[in-house]
């Protein structure tokens, strides 16, 4: 896919310039909050408007990273995806740069799913034994679906680990359905 593949490469070069100057999490930082701006359709649009100047949109984000007081070097990052129309892409960068730079970190990012809301010495305990089994540090993301009914389904990469009841409950119907009883 050209967009990833546009992703990847702007990422690489930022974070390769983040390691070297030891930046790398705060660059991070810094491009996810321009990522998130971008999640605002209006300013999205308006930065991506064909129609509109190149100087026009280009003033707008000037005017954003002013107001952020980014890095130097983040700021004139940003700058650089304007001149070259690509700040449509800056969501795709931001998941790339995160993508490599848990790896470079030794890190990984999971999800956990809970019919409700884990407290935290579960989530302390869930986040240590992922750990120790990945062998490396875990960001965890948690959501509720009270669908699940119990228990938690757990996604680390493309590994999903579902111990939930609903699952459980359509496994046994499946069974008894199957006549596998």
């Amino acid at each position: 896919m050209i967009t990833g593949s546009i992703a990847r490469r702007y990422a690489k070069a930022l974070l390769a310039i983040g390691i070297d100057t030891k930046n790398h999490e705060r660059f991070g930082q810094e491009l996810g909050q321009f990522a998130a701006l971008m999640e605002h359709k209006d300013l999205r649009d308006t930065l991506q408007n064909p129609s509109q100047p190149l100087s026009k949109r280009k003033a707008i984000l000037e005017e954003l990273i002013t107001r952020m007081k980014p890095s130097k070097t983040v700021w004139s990052f940003m700058l650089l995806l304007a001149d070259r129309n690509r700040v449509e892409h800056i969501q795709g960068i931001h998941r790339e740069y995160q993508r490599m730079l848990d790896l470079h970190v030794g890190r990984v990012r999971a999800s956990v799913t809970s019919a409700s809301r884990l407290d935290s010495a579960e989530v302390t305990r869930l986040k240590k034994a992922l750990e120790e089994k990945t062998s490396k540090q875990v960001i965890l993301e948690q959501r509720e679906d009270p669908e699940l009914i119990a228990g938690m389904v757990t996604q680390i990469g493309s590994i999903v680990y579902d111990g939930s009841i609903r699952t459980r409950l359509q496994q046994m119907r499946h069974t008894l359905l199957a006549g596998d009883v």
